[in-house]
């Protein structure tokens, strides 16, 4: 018996949700990559008390969907896994560009990025890949990619804020010192560390703050 795993292309079709209007009392396009487990739709329930006339909010979809256990009652969905990465990443990195192409957001904008947990590998890859600008960069609770190098952001001249909560289950103090040296190596001292007391949790406040 031969077992032989085959490759092919073919058009798919995904979802993202947006929150507010784009208009021209818009001042910022955040560009927000979820965790895992969520929907886009849900996840943009965190931003909604910013101000609506000068905030738009662009929320991806992960397209790996699946029922959350253990009622199995509600969906999540999932950005990568270790399995075949280098080929899904491409894939979502494609999805990304489509959706900047229909949203066709002008370049007088403030541009923001924020990845949290998971969505913290597409958003920094997306960057690194596409050499997007963006006037701030939020890396949420989440761990940097490990092939990105200082010369993938070479370009970037940017904000960047580094979050993450003390008493994060999914961190250590070990996990904590090497994100923030990682972030440290990739951005210089642009980067600024802003730790908070709490879960794995999205922290809007600061979010908000630092906006």
């Amino acid at each position: 018996m031969t077992q032989v795993e085959k490759e092919i292309s073919y058009t798919t079709t995904n979802s993202y949700s947006t929150l507010n209007t784009l208009t021209k009392s818009t001042k910022t396009v955040w560009f927000v990559c979820h965790g895992m487990g969520y929907l886009s739709r849900y996840f943009l329930n965190y931003f909604k008390q910013f101000d609506a006339n000068e905030n738009y909010f662009i929320a991806p979809q992960a397209q790996s969907k699946y029922y959350i256990p253990p009622k199995s009652k509600y969906v999540g969905a999932s950005w990568l896994t270790k399995e075949n990465t280098v080929k899904e990443t491409e894939n979502v990195m494609r999805y990304f560009d489509a959706i900047f192409e229909a949203e066709n957001i002008p370049n007088n904008l403030n541009f923001v990025v924020l990845g949290y947990s998971q969505g913290v590998s597409v958003a920094m890859r997306y960057l690194a890949k596409r050499k997007l600008q963006c006037s701030h960069l939020y890396i949420h609770s989440g761990g940097i990619p490990k092939e990105l190098t200082p010369e993938d952001f070479s370009y970037l001249n940017t904000k960047v804020s580094l979050i993450y909560g003390t008493e994060d289950e999914y961190l250590n103090e070990e996990r904590i010192a090497s994100e923030t040296q990682r972030a440290k190596s990739l951005f210089g001292d642009t980067v600024n560390i802003h730790p908070f007391e709490g879960k794995h949790v999205v922290n809007v406040d600061l979010i908000k703050r630092l906006a």
